[in-house]
């Protein structure tokens, strides 16, 4: 049987769930696993504190602990001893080994060995968590501690290539986090054994990604896509212009006569899928004119109208 989680806490009966929680990460915090490699005895100490906390740092299990109906392993207590049935806890209905059932009728039901019975149930609840006592009433059910939540934001650049991050619960703890290449919007990670302290062990750390917008890419129908500006005289005639990308900035060639609208594309260039395959990155080419006028362009400009009177499509 567990010790009282009271003592096993170094905490008083009248601690507040601050008090209990600020022992409990204290002493979780020196006997973990990880910062005690190896050590049997800090292993042990982690299992009796995080089972301690199980009890104390639910408010109902507290109440029932401290009013004696379970006990320090969760188990609830028996009162008011057994039933008429010869010290059987089920009752008069029930014999010893070699007695039978009866039914509600008065008839003789079919005979069933306790043993065999209890036997059974047991071999279930083994596989269904029991804990290591094995036996009926023994090492009880060994509850696994919840799971927590987290949302992390992370970049565009982080998405595609991966990286790491450090992500804050709201019980103080933090944890740096793997990000996936070719992490995706919503995805959720799972780090194993990350989560609230339970008898049957931790739970789980449930971390859900959100891409946050960018400043010049944007997702469209499953590619990067981005507005690229480019000056009159390199539309008009073609030239070459930098493009930035998620890898670094490159040269692209703009075809002569291109108009606002027209796409180049960037192979490999563009968003990860889930197995880390580069998708495409188009370049929106968008005809820019000069933030200060130019009078010998004003100038080209009403001498073309004037000469070849021009109306661009509606589309």
């Amino acid at each position: 049987m567990a010790r009282d989680p009271y003592l096993e806490l170094g905490v008083s009966r009248t601690a507040s769930a601050a008090e209990i929680r600020k022992a409990f990460h204290k002493l979780a915090k020196q006997h973990h696993p990880d910062a005690n490699k190896g050590d049997k005895k800090s292993e042990e100490k982690f299992k009796q504190v995080s089972a301690a906390f199980d009890i104390l740092g639910d408010a109902d299990k507290r109440k029932k602990f401290d009013a004696g109906e379970i006990d320090a392993d969760g188990r609830e207590t028996m009162r008011g001893g057994f039933g008429a049935g010869g010290g059987n806890p089920f009752g008069a209905g029930f014999g010893g080994r070699g007695g039978g059932f009866r039914s509600s009728g008065g008839g003789e039901g079919p005979e069933i060995d306790l043993n065999d019975l209890f036997g059974d149930i047991l071999g279930r609840n083994r596989g269904a968590g029991a804990g290591a006592g094995g036996g009926f009433g023994g090492g009880g059910f060994a509850a696994k501690g919840a799971d927590v939540r987290a949302r992390l934001d992370i970049d565009l650049e982080e998405a595609i290539k991966g990286g790491k991050k450090r992500v804050a619960f709201s019980d103080g703890r933090t944890i740096d986090v793997t990000i996936p290449a070719g992490a995706q919007e919503g995805q959720t990670l799972r780090l194993k054994g990350q989560g609230s302290p339970g008898r049957g062990g931790q739970g789980d750390a449930l971390i859900e990604l959100a891409i946050k917008p960018h400043p010049i890419y944007r997702p469209e129908n499953g590619a990067l896509v981005m507005d690229l500006p480019v000056s009159v005289p390199d539309a008009v005639l073609g030239g070459k212009v930098e493009a930035p990308t998620p890898d670094g900035p490159v040269t692209l060639t703009v075809p002569k006569g291109s108009n606002t609208g027209a796409k180049l594309r960037l192979k490999g260039r563009g968003l990860s899928d889930a197995k880390g395959h580069r998708g495409d990155l188009f370049a929106r080419l968008v005809v820019t004119l000069p933030e200060t006028p130019d009078a010998e362009l004003e100038k080209f400009a009403e001498t073309w109208r004037e000469k070849r009177p021009y109306a661009p499509k509606r589309r």
